[in-house]
């Protein structure tokens, strides 16, 4: 899937939260839908079958964890549970699809769905052979089983070195302390770092960490982790390019080993890193023109940043909506030309399915230290909802998506705003703000007064008090929300192309 993440470690962050951030984007040419709920340990598989790869695993000796999730609305392609927060307050987002290369590609092959060939009996008969883990499981067979950050990497790598994956993804995991980060390489390989405390990560649908020590993670493993026989297998098939052919330094560039650098990359990813750089460092390097440090068809953009200010949730949703504001390339915007703006590939893009913008909070009181705020639809018009993840489940407002386009819930409505605010951009813009620092404000506003209820409550009514709110705030977004679907449905209506300016009667 086409998606963009941001990483924020915990000294980067205005509260001191880790912070992990992805946008869920639709295939070309298709509109997933989506909802939230929650997964109770009942409700866990204890064996399970991916849709797309016929995988089964078994789960029938692991005790799983309450989790929450943002799964498919249908069921036609599998889960796809997106984004969670579990018991332990561990987070995980999953995936972004990356870019890879031919040597990798060779070296380790992605592990496809291997269909029958003929019918049992039948002479030359070969039967199915599974293919790998991806998108589609990854959430669900980790998430409920770990307790920290790292643990999700070494579940999950444990997992991609026995099955296999037939993709190249990045996936997320955070803890109260720690923001890690894993990428898939080829078929069976991987590799993770930690974020650093003071910085944020930009991804976009690229392989993008920038610098690797093996040293580390084949010892202590403080800041990377990999699979064990990354240097053996690296050097077998000469894809350390940093250094002489047949050796392996502890220290080398994934993004050059392991990723790409097309042409395709240069419209449709690095300009989305350097979007959001741009915004988050302003004054750290030259963006624009001729002297310009970095532009947006830059390879080496570096993967994390320190900021020039510490990152609100607010600058989170800001990112993950740009479509180049200030540039001539914004496809709103009057500046340069028709081919300028429809140039590179905007992060808030029409075919947004979600985002999960996953907070955990050192000095929330217990239980209610993780928030999973929620959007659907396309970024640019729809608004951020604060939730508490700690509980047994969520308001109907945010579960009930379905086939069918209604109002009656949030993602549908989201996606009425954006199809009638684009076409009235100009007319409909601040009405579109309003809404969304009305929405972030309550958000705000609701996790000040839970947290203090809760504090005040026994440990173990507090995920009702965590309920109730939710409840709330569902019933506020809503009303919010209707009112904005009203505002862009009248001025959509007074441009149509039909309108004539004398009135009958």
């Amino acid at each position: 899937m086409p998606c963009t993440t941001i990483l924020v470690g915990k000294k980067a962050s205005y509260d001191g939260s880790t912070i992990i951030a992805r946008n869920e984007d639709s295939a070309n040419g298709e509109f997933t839908p989506k909802r939230l709920q929650q997964v109770l340990p009942q409700d866990q598989p204890r064996s399970y079958t991916s849709v797309i790869s016929h995988l089964t695993i078994d789960l029938s000796d692991l005790e799983p964890q309450r989790y929450s999730s943002v799964p498919n609305a249908l069921d036609n392609e599998g889960i796809w549970a997106s984004a969670g927060v579990n018991e332990s307050d561990v987070a995980m987002s999953a995936t972004e699809t990356l870019t890879s290369n031919e040597r990798v590609l060779g070296a380790d092959p992605l592990v496809d769905l291997q269909k029958a060939v003929g019918k049992p009996g039948e002479e030359g008969y070969a039967p199915e052979v599974p293919g790998g883990i991806g998108e589609e499981d990854m959430v669900t067979l980790v998430l409920p089983y770990i307790s920290s950050a790292r643990e999700g990497v070494l579940r999950l790598g444990g997992l991609l070195q026995r099955y296999g994956t037939y993709e190249m993804n990045g996936i997320a995991f955070s803890d109260l302390d720690e923001i890690w980060w894993l990428e898939t390489i080829g078929g069976h390989h991987w590799i993770a770092r930690r974020v650093p405390d003071d910085s944020y990560v930009t991804m976009p649908n690229q392989l993008g960490i920038d610098s690797f020590d093996l040293d580390d993670a084949e010892g202590e493993g403080l800041e990377h982790l990999c699979s064990p026989d990354l240097r053996e297998w690296m050097a077998e098939n000469h894809l350390d390019l940093t250094i002489k052919r047949g050796e392996c330094a502890s220290i080398f560039n994934p993004r050059e080993a392991f990723g790409s650098a097309s042409d395709a990359d240069h419209v449709y990813n690095t300009p989305r890193s350097w979007s959001i750089q741009r915004y988050l460092n302003p004054r750290t390097f030259v963006w624009e023109g001729p002297e310009a440090d970095f532009g947006p068809e830059s390879d080496d953009i570096p993967w994390s940043q320190r900021p020039e200010r510490l990152v609100t949730i607010e600058d989170v949703k800001h990112v993950l909506s740009l479509h180049y504001q200030g540039t001539p390339y914004d496809c709103y915007g009057g500046k340069g030309t028709a081919e300028s703006r429809k140039r590179y590939r905007p992060i808030g893009i029409n075919r947004n399915s979600q985002l999960a913008v996953l907070q955990l909070r050192p000095y929330a009181p217990s239980g209610c230290r993780a928030v999973q705020w929620m959007a659907f639809g396309s970024n640019a018009f729809n608004a951020l909802v604060a939730l508490y993840p700690s509980v047994d489940d969520m308001p109907v407002y945010f579960t009930s998506t379905g086939e069918t386009v209604s109002t009656e819930n949030f993602y549908w409505a989201n996606r009425l705003i954006a199809a009638l605010a684009d076409a009235q951009y100009g007319a409909t813009v601040a009405d579109v703000e309003r809404y969304q620092m009305k929405v972030g404000a309550l958000g705000h506003a609701m996790l000040a007064k839970t947290d203090k209820l809760a504090a005040e409550a026994p440990l173990d009514a507090r995920s009702a008090v965590l309920a109730e709110a939710n409840e709330r705030m569902a019933s506020d977004v809503r009303a919010e929300t209707d009112s904005l679907l009203a505002k862009v449905l009248h001025a959509a209506s007074m441009g149509m192309r039909n309108a004539f300016a004398r009135s009958d009667g």
